[in-house]
């Protein structure tokens, strides 16, 4: 007889255990299969978790399985690292396991692809493209896991250090998985691979793709006919065996930080999958994160440095623009004087300009002038945005409309005002200002599909845009050849966002899409318009000097117990009734400093109340600065004392995130 354990697909908590079933021997561990459950009329969906199990109930009350499914089933890798994710980050088994795997009922028919591919063929390296090549190779070739921090500035070629790592490991008969931040920027990786490596060996997954399309690269890569996969930080899950090599690129990004359940790390997973299969991984950045380069610093990471751009191209010029002189001067709009006077001069030579602002919508603020009321969203608790082209007030967090106040509510004053821009509002000032150019917006309302992205991209490269306002999506990595002038609206905006990293994430962003301008060779410009030229952020950026930043930032994180010397794990307490919210919140908070063998230097902040307005229930959170290698422990207490609220049937839900951002 062959008894197997399996985790049923159900989201509940009380289901969060292994169930014995009895299985054909062919049946093993990652198996998909059907189940009776409990006193459910349809079986439901299971996944083998573990074989050859001995019961330790009455072998005559174990039902049999209904079906296996081959065709969705998973691998032994995927399922270790399904049980590590959970404890990881706090998790039931099926959160982790449905990142894995994807819906849809029918397994969809194969597309032929009809169309000769010509492939593209490899350029010639530069010596520092031929050094980072040579050291990444070794380890790949003799099967050795390894990882390595490539710090190149922007153009200095890590794509193509890529390409070769990628090619040796097919060469070997192993997979490729490639990373992107943005569905955009992946898109455009993807056809360069395609290009490379040829179609049928690509495969992409990310959201945008419909439930049929997703499925039916699923199955390509799951039955081992695509070996190179691309795309956002689910790509991470793959269903790829063998893997040789992982690249996250642009490492820096927060859009690798899953804000939603499960909420996990990508370079975590991508770390843990390497190590499974001895894999090289592969994270880049013109800005490492603090943390990354720190841990390349204290050698958990190889360090490569790629300080030369490729070809002739050229670093651009950087001047930041005091924008209080410019008020002094009379000036009260966005666009300064200076940066006026460079678009006509970049325009006149046929040069594109790319203006960025990291604020979407028309006007970031809807006030009241004489009572200080502030137009908010019920749910969220966060300012809204009026976007012109809804005619609503906007919630960028939730997405919820509502519309504009004729008078305000709260003493009902006439004179509502809109304050603050977004790229909305430059777009309408530079249309006015620059009537013949071509002039397009860059942002997640004007990019919310695959096909709108694409267009905008391709326009902008064809030369049909000549001017491109955008938000931080201009910033992640993409190949734009013909930029003259960058234009940096507002760079101190994220300077006062209550998150730890915001003066990390303001250097990024400067230096980022500065480095869009200059790819062609001759000279270039980036202009940074800020309130705070004083700042030492803007000087860092604005003179590219990155090690200065880092030795600055890593000190403030020292003195502040953040990581990289720490993790940042948020707590929360959720019920109807604001003092059970609080009260299992203390009563945590008091197990957890009595942790036996608990670190001297751990830091329990105290509880701070908050409503949840979308239901009026109560949320109650407190945060733990946890030091490096202690977070299990404190991962190990939160699931246990979840259980018992559970068991008790307590009415109030507790919820973990571990280095979330918007933390002070």
């Amino acid at each position: 007889m062959h008894y197997i354990d399996v985790v049923v697909d159900n989201r509940s908590i009380y289901t969060d255990n292994f169930y014995t079933y009895l299985a054909p021997k062919e049946v093993g561990v990652g198996a998909k299969v059907t189940v009776p459950f409990a006193m459910r009329k349809k079986p439901v969906d299971a996944y083998c978790f573990a074989e050859n199990i001995e019961p330790s109930i009455d072998k005559s009350k174990i039902k049999e399985i209904i079906s296996y499914d081959s065709e969705r089933s998973l691998s032994p890798e995927m399922i270790e690292t399904s049980v590590w994710m959970r404890r990881r980050y706090g998790i039931k088994y099926i959160d982790a396991v449905k990142m894995f795997t994807v819906g849809g009922k029918r397994l969809p028919k194969a597309k032929i692809h009809t169309v000769k591919e010509v492939k593209s063929k490899k350029p010639i390296l530069t010596d520092e493209q031929e050094s980072a090549t040579k050291k990444i190779l070794k380890p790949i070739s003799e099967n050795i896991n390894k990882t390595f921090l490539i710090k190149g500035v922007t153009n200095s070629g890590k794509t193509e250090v890529y390409m070769r790592a990628v090619e040796e490991a097919l060469s070997l008969g192993r997979t490729a998985i490639i990373l992107l931040p943005e569905i955009a920027l992946s898109s455009q990786v993807e056809k360069r691979f395609i290009k490379r490596f040829g179609r049928e060996k690509v495969a992409t997954l990310h959201s945008k793709l419909t439930t049929s399309k997703k499925l039916r690269e699923w199955i390509r890569i799951r039955r081992g006919e695509a070996e190179i996969v691309v795309g956002a930080r689910t790509s991470v899950f793959a269903p790829l065996e063998n893997i040789g090599v992982i690249v996250i690129d642009e490492e820096h990004e927060g859009t690798y930080k899953s804000d939603h359940n499960p909420k996990f790390e990508t370079i975590d997973i991508a770390y843990k999958r390497a190590l499974a299969h001895n894999a090289v991984m592969i994270i880049g950045s013109a800005t490492p994160s603090v943390v990354s380069y720190y841990r390349a610093k204290t050698g958990v990471y190889d360090l490569i440095e790629m300080n030369e751009r490729v070809g002739n191209s050229l670093m651009p010029d950087i001047d930041v623009v005091d924008m209080k002189n410019e008020i002094r001067s009379g000036n009260l709009g966005y666009i300064s004087l200076r940066l006026a006077e460079e678009i006509n001069r970049t325009l006149e030579k046929k040069e594109q300009v790319i203006l960025f602002l990291n604020r979407r919508g028309f006007s970031t603020q809807i006030l009241c002038p004489e009572c200080g009321y502030r137009m908010i969203c019920d749910d969220c608790n966060i300012g809204l945005t009026y976007h012109k082209s809804k005619n609503a007030a906007v919630c960028h967090y939730c997405g919820k409309k509502y519309p504009l106040p004729e008078i305000c509510p709260d003493c009902g004053s006439k004179f509502i005002k809109y304050s603050g821009a977004g790229t909305e509002k430059i777009e309408e000032d530079v249309r006015k200002l620059w009537k013949e150019a071509g002039i397009a917006r860059f942002d997640t309302d004007t990019a919310s599909s695959h096909d709108d992205i694409d267009t905008i991209i391709n326009d902008f490269k064809q030369g049909n845009t000549d001017i491109l306002i955008g938000t931080q999506i201009l910033a992640k990595g993409l190949d734009f050849r013909n930029v003259g002038l960058v234009g940096i609206i507002n760079a101190d905006t994220g300077l006062n966002i209550p998150d730890y990293r915001s003066q990390e994430r303001t250097f990024q962003l400067i230096t980022q899409v500065a480095g869009r301008a200059g790819r062609t060779g001759g000279k270039s410009l980036v202009l940074i318009q800020t309130y705070e030229p004083d700042s030492d952020v803007i000087k860092y950026a604005s003179e590219g000097d990155y090690e200065s930043f880092y030795e600055s930032e890593l000190l403030h994180r020292s003195i502040m117990n953040y990581p990289p010397f720490t993790d940042i794990i948020s707590i929360s307490c959720v019920s109807d009734d604001s003092g059970i919210s609080m009260h299992y919140a203390n009563l945590f908070r008091e197990i957890l400093i009595k942790i036996k063998n608990a670190p001297k230097d751990a830091v329990i902040l105290r509880p701070r109340e908050e409503e949840i307005k979308t239901d009026g229930r109560k949320r109650v959170t407190f945060i733990i600065k946890a030091p490096t290698g202690s977070r299990m422990g404190y991962v190990d207490a939160y699931m246990k004392f979840r259980d018992q609220l559970n068991a008790n049937k307590v009415n109030c839900f507790i919820e973990i995130d571990i280095n979330p951002y918007g933390i002070t």
